[in-house]
């Protein structure tokens, strides 16, 4: 093991995924693999015997899904990362991992850099959801979310009353993943005004970018 790398799990039932990512993160000085699981039960068990500071999770394996093994880890080793690497563009998929507490999610067709880019950032606690349709996905999740689902327990009147009315109607707009100047083009407002809306926004929930801003509102119930 080497000295001061970062320790990797993956988990896919596919040996030959395993294989590929393995060489990749295998080649990187600061980082190495290890330990391997073929489904969700033993990605615990590998998780606990382990102790990964991130693992690549598979969403759809036999005996327990990738998401409910991210939940029962998560449990137990709070301080893991988790990214979702998968080969699904579904709404489910995102939603769903996001309310188990991962840190990423990413496509099986990624290219090696841009793995290895998104491991590092989660590695530094950074959310990597960065692909355009999870953007679009998680913000058709917030219209889905029924109010009792929580995931920090925090309730959303205790949240509501940071935000003014235009805020709110700007941070729905955030979570369809639309950019400064499509906002203000469909809120009929002035750029500056969204870009000044956008900052106390991420102020007010004490975040560096949208995305963590649309993350934490998923997982808070606070956009409808």
């Amino acid at each position: 093991m080497g000295l001061g790398k970062s320790k990797i799990l993956l988990v896919d039932d596919q040996p030959l995924i395993r294989q590929g990512m393995k060489y990749i993160i295998g080649a990187q000085s600061d980082m190495e693999v290890v330990g391997e699981a073929g489904n969700g039960l033993e990605a615990i068990e590998q998780a606990l015997q382990k102790k990964p500071q991130l693992i690549l999770m598979d969403v759809q394996m036999p005996q327990c899904s990738g998401i409910e093994a991210t939940r029962k880890i998560l449990e137990q080793t709070p301080s893991c990362k988790i990214v979702i690497l998968t080969t699904f563009e579904t709404e489910e998929y995102v939603y769903e991992g996001i309310r188990s507490g991962v840190i990423g999610y990413l496509l099986k067709d990624t290219e090696p850099e841009e793995l290895l880019a998104a491991i590092r950032a989660a590695l530094r606690g950074e959310v990597i959801f960065r692909t355009a349709f999870a953007a679009r996905l998680m913000g058709e999740a917030l219209q889905k979310q029924a109010p009792e689902e929580k995931q920090t327990g925090v309730e959303e009147t205790d949240l509501l009353h940071l935000f003014t009315k235009r805020e709110l109607e700007v941070l729905q707009q955030m979570a369809y993943g639309l950019r400064n100047e499509e906002i203000a083009s469909k809120m009929f407002l002035g750029e500056s005004t969204i870009k000044t809306h956008v900052h106390r926004i991420l102020q007010k929930f004490a975040v560096q970018d949208r995305t963590q801003a649309v993350v934490y509102a998923i997982r808070n119930g606070i956009v409808k």
